[in-house]
């Protein structure tokens, strides 16, 4: 979650900052600094510890069915917890924290359609071993028993992480279609997650601003980050860029939804 979304975020839930501060554990006039937009580049601990109390509406909302269930606060779920919702809830765990994750567009469905034939078609045609998956899916992104994410997208190469009833460990490449209810969580939460536990390559991929972002872990700079457009072909860089996604031809495909409500 970046500074702007957070305050943003703060905003919208009406929290003070007296608030944000016994809520979160952050110094009080550490929080008026970052959320009043003095401090540009906080601590990454700073940023955490803020982003878990300003957690975006989604994880507010299956917080209070999950409640009823295990008797627990955001932070402290758990799998178990996870496995023990009501079939008609689909949520994901990140560190003890239950998101809600609400219907998806056509346009959403579409596109991880596309992206996801293109990819499964060049896997079968150069014989490899890496398996493209679309969600949902469960993914044990960390191998704990504190999160467990669904995205869009995967493919995954070590076949040795596949379980029955999903994925235990990091995939090699993530995509992620972004949706009002889901765009901090996948710019913010799920990006250092992702990063973190090892992933190769995530896409951001923004069908009202039509564009992509490709994140890649980086030792100097944490990851790197290429952009292109809708017009643009992208290179999966796990296949060594000799994959490449035509956004293009996949817009052309579905304009015309562009123009249904």
């Amino acid at each position: 979650m970046t500074i702007e979304e957070m305050i943003e975020q703060k905003n919208e839930l009406g929290y003070s900052y007296e608030q944000i501060a016994e809520l979160s554990g952050v110094p009080l006039s550490t929080v008026q600094k970052v959320l009043g937009g003095i401090t540009k580049a906080p601590r990454y601990e700073t940023k955490l510890a803020l982003g878990k109390v300003l957690q975006p509406k989604e994880a507010l909302r299956v917080s209070e069915t999950a409640h009823a269930y295990g008797a627990k606060r955001q932070g402290e779920y758990t799998t178990e917890d996870y496995y023990e919702l009501p079939d008609e809830i689909r949520a994901e765990l990140i560190d003890g924290v239950l998101y809600d994750m609400a219907a998806p567009t056509f346009v959403h469905q579409v596109i991880i359609g596309q992206i996801y034939s293109r990819l499964s078609n060049y896997v079968m045609k150069k014989a490899g071993k890496c398996i493209p998956v679309m969600s949902p899916l469960d993914v044990q992104l960390n191998c704990d028993n504190r999160t467990i994410v669904q995205p869009d997208v995967i493919v995954i190469c070590d076949r040795g992480k596949i379980l029955k009833r999903g994925l235990y460990g990091a995939p090699d490449l993530v995509i992620e279609v972004l949706s009002p209810s889901t765009k901090q969580k996948d710019r913010g939460i799920k990006l250092n997650k992702y990063m973190e536990a090892g992933v190769r390559e995530y896409w951001i991929i923004d069908p009202d601003k039509k564009h992509i972002t490709v994140y890649t872990p980086s030792e100097e700079w944490g990851c790197e980050i290429e952009m292109y457009t809708f017009e643009m072909k992208v290179p999966v860089a796990i296949f060594d860029n000799e994959c490449v996604i035509d956004f293009k031809e996949i817009y052309e495909y579905m304009e015309f939804m562009y123009e249904r409500t």
